[in-house]
């Protein structure tokens, strides 16, 4: 299958083959008829799977008629609203929007908080077709009577089990309280809970579901990897296992900001390269850490879950998980960062025997067991805890490439690693 057999008019084609792409992903395969058609639609895909281009192409492809270059502001309302969990994400959509829309004249916008609220409002006022934005922002401009709502012909909820995790839904009630009950609605996730479904039948009308995927499951180019060890070893094993494969571009997570800001610190002190990425930190100040490591000026970036979602890397190699999310489903976003569009990638999980249960969590998610090694030098304390590390075990019959806890693994690990 090619681009050219989805129905998509003729200099979005071009504008694709331009940035090279032939083939479409599944989801857009799967997606882009049935958005052109008009119909409402739930679609949950992996990360790095193509959502955005899944949903901006169609939509650019659909209001092309509205296509103007009148001054008027009126002549420009907002006729396409994307909401979207993170700053990061945002910036990511609207950067696609203008990318994919570059041949077709209608004017984009994106709204997060974070920085001044005048230039966004300045531009708002000249009038956009297409508003990319973060629910509180929106509701902030909305309050001062610049964002306007009333001809949203398309909403796009992107990543809205986000959305709903990060506590955005009594937001997303208001704003949609705010639009014309006539409308085209697509909701995009690289998952979705039962709680996003349930919120699906309260938005979406007879949709068409697309899901090229299993439900909560990792991408196959990702090859997963745990490391026991003791908690507070976990710096050392981190900057050991970085040095040792001479690492780039590693993405590790931490479950709060203080350890991201504290982990980043020991890492930097070490001449390792890092900085920390999470809410407290300004948008500049995110921004910037974000091209640091993409150009390779920072080695490690160190992030709290902010930037599990949004972070748009091309072969990002490799994904650390310093300390496991309490949900679940936030390992599979966070890995989600690597193996994208068909690369390879490694995400490793430093385990401490107190993160157990979090690890049975993730287990039975995607049902199977992870692989892991010890690494020499950094073998856990058995008398830390009474029998701790025997919940690591595998369980008769578990994966074939475990290895007993007292096997001092290392070569095998790193030929796994690679």
């Amino acid at each position: 299958m090619t681009f050219d057999t989805l129905g998509l008019s003729a200099d979005l084609l071009r504008t694709v083959g331009e940035e090279g792409y032939t083939t479409p992903t599944p989801v857009q395969a799967a997606a882009i008829p049935v958005v052109l058609e008009g119909r409402d639609v739930l679609a949950a895909a992996q990360t790095g799977t193509g959502k955005t281009a899944a949903f901006v192409l169609p939509i650019l492809d659909r209001l092309r008629h509205h296509a103007n270059s009148s001054f008027s502001p009126a002549r420009h309302p907002t006729r396409v609203l994307i909401l979207v969990p993170t700053r990061e994400l945002a910036m990511q959509v609207d950067e696609s929007v203008r990318t994919y829309g570059r041949t077709v004249p209608l004017r984009s916008a994106v709204v997060y908080g974070g920085i001044p609220m005048d230039p966004q409002i300045k531009v708002l006022r000249a009038g956009v077709e297409i508003l990319v934005a973060t629910p509180g922002r929106l509701l902030d401009l909305v309050g001062q009577r610049v964002a306007n709502l009333g001809q949203v012909e398309i909403l796009v909820l992107d990543e809205a089990d986000r959305m709903l995790d990060m506590g955005f839904l009594p937001d997303i009630r208001r704003i949609i309280e705010l639009l014309p009950p006539r409308r085209q609605n697509l909701m995009f996730s690289a998952t979705f809970s039962d709680e996003i479904r349930r919120l699906s039948r309260t938005i979406l009308h007879d949709p068409a579901t697309v899901e090229v995927a299993p439900r909560n499951t990792a991408g196959e180019d990702i090859r997963q990897l745990v490391y026991p060890v003791d908690r507070d070893r976990k710096e050392a094993l981190l900057a050991h296992l970085i040095r040792k494969e001479d690492l780039r571009q590693v993405l590790v997570f931490t479950r709060t900001k203080l350890a991201a800001s504290r982990l980043a610190s020991v890492l930097d002190r070490q001449g390792l390269e890092a900085v920390a990425i999470h809410s407290d930190r300004t948008q500049p100040e995110r921004t910037r850490a974000l091209e640091g490591f993409k150009n390779g000026d920072i080695r490690v970036l160190v992030a709290t879950d902010v930037a599990a979602r949004g972070l748009d890397i091309e072969d990002l190699p490799h994904v650390v998980n310093f300390e496991l999310p309490w949900n679940p489903q936030d390992y599979i976003h966070r890995i989600g960062r690597t193996g994208r569009a068909g690369a390879t990638g490694d995400a490793i999980s430093l385990v401490s025997i107190d993160e157990v249960d979090l690890l049975r969590g993730v287990q039975r998610l995607l049902r199977r067991a992870i692989p892991w090694t010890v690494e020499e030098g950094f073998v856990p304390d058995r008398n830390a805890e009474p029998q701790p590390l025997r919940h690591l075990r595998p369980r008769a019959g578990g994966h074939p490439h475990h290895k007993p806890l007292r096997a001092r693994a290392s070569a095998g690990g790193a030929r796994r690693r690679r």
